[in-house]
Parts: structure tokens; C-alpha cells; sequence
């Protein structure tokens, strides 16, 4: 019974560790197009870690499915459809939240925040947030869960506890790349 139980929970884990890994490393694509094609900053590592993948994204997707996610999940089309708004403002204010707080943070441990080009926004909170991206935030929050996560879902079924020894690997690199970024 305890084997059971405890297995149960490391494909748990696994699974939502292996969210925030995927919707992390898209955070940081999503980021370095931003830099890259609209703005034509030139290219930069955008995330605050070595390796390509924004953890922020990875807990605000985690938080849109543990919060916002259970107003679709399962339910009939029809009241999917109806939710669009809900979801949407939703992700809006889940992200911003994230967002206000992940600046406080890196700003304490850092010295400063990543993205401090929202000050050129027209309306924003000390360039920590800003409606534009809150609303950008809302929109793509409700397009993954709508469409990408039922397949990373499906996808997880599939792997089975075969995603196990994947979880292990990556675990293991993000520690190592959050280690040797603390240290250096």
C-alpha cells in the first residue's frame, strides 16, 4: 500500500516537474523571439538561469493549472466555450502576480529584475508590471490550456512511469544550472 502510494506521487512530481520544464524552456523561446524578431534587440540568453528555459513560466503555467485549468478541465464544450473570458482574465491576473512577485524576488537576491522595459509601457507599476503584457499573459495562458496542455496531459499518460528516468535527468540539470548560477 505505502509502494503504491509513494509511487503514485513521484509520477506526480514527475509529471507537473515536467510541465514547468516544457512551459519554461517555451517561456524562454517565447522570450528570445520577443528580443530577437519584434523588438530586433539582438539575441541574449533570457532567461536568469545558463540553460534556455525561463522558470517563471514554468510556475505561472503550474499555477494556471492548479487554479485557472479546473474551470475546463473535463468539462463539456459548450462550458469551455462559455469560460474563454473567465480564463482569460484568469491567466491575466495569475501571471501579473507571478510576475510583481518574481521582480520583489529577483530584485532581493539579484539586485534588479530582468525586465525593466516595462517603464516605457504607458500603463505599468514601478516597471515591474504592466497591463499590455498582463493582457499578452492572459491570452497565451488561456491558448496553452485550451490547446497545449490537453496534449502535454495526453502525452503524460503515454509516458507512463517511463517518464521517470526523463524527470530524473532534467531535475538533475536544472539543479546543477541553478547551483553553478548561485555560485557564479
Amino acid at each position: 500500500m505505502k509502494n503504491e502510494k509513494l509511487k503514485r506521487s513521484a509520477m506526480a512530481v514527475s509529471e507537473y516537474f515536467l510541465y514547468f520544464f516544457a512551459y519554461s524552456v517555451i517561456g524562454w523561446c517565447y522570450e528570445v523571439f520577443l528580443e530577437t524578431v519584434v523588438y530586433r534587440w539582438g539575441f541574449s540568453n533570457r532567461g536568469v538561469l545558463f540553460g534556455p528555459y525561463c522558470p517563471v513560466y514554468g510556475f505561472g503555467m503550474l499555477l494556471f493549472i492548479f487554479t485557472v485549468y479546473r474551470l475546463i478541465k473535463d468539462k463539456p464544450l459548450k462550458t469551455r466555450l462559455f469560460m474563454i473570458p473567465a480564463v482569460i482574465v484568469g491567466c491575466a491576473l495569475v501571471a501579473t502576480a507571478v510576475e510583481l512577485l518574481t521582480s520583489y524576488i529577483c530584485e532581493f537576491f539579484m539586485g534588479s529584475w530582468p525586465w525593466q522595459t516595462y517603464a516605457d509601457y504607458k500603463i505599468n507599476f514601478q516597471a515591474r508590471i504592466a497591463l499590455s503584457p498582463s493582457i499578452r499573459f492572459g491570452l497565451g495562458g488561456a491558448l496553452f490550456l485550451y490547446l497545449v496542455q490537453p496534449l502535454f496531459s495526453r502525452a503524460m499518460e503515454r509516458l507512463g512511469s517511463r517518464r521517470l528516468p526523463v524527470f530524473a535527468v532534467l531535475a538533475a540539470v536544472m539543479a546543477a544550472d541553478l547551483a553553478v548560477t548561485v555560485i557564479f
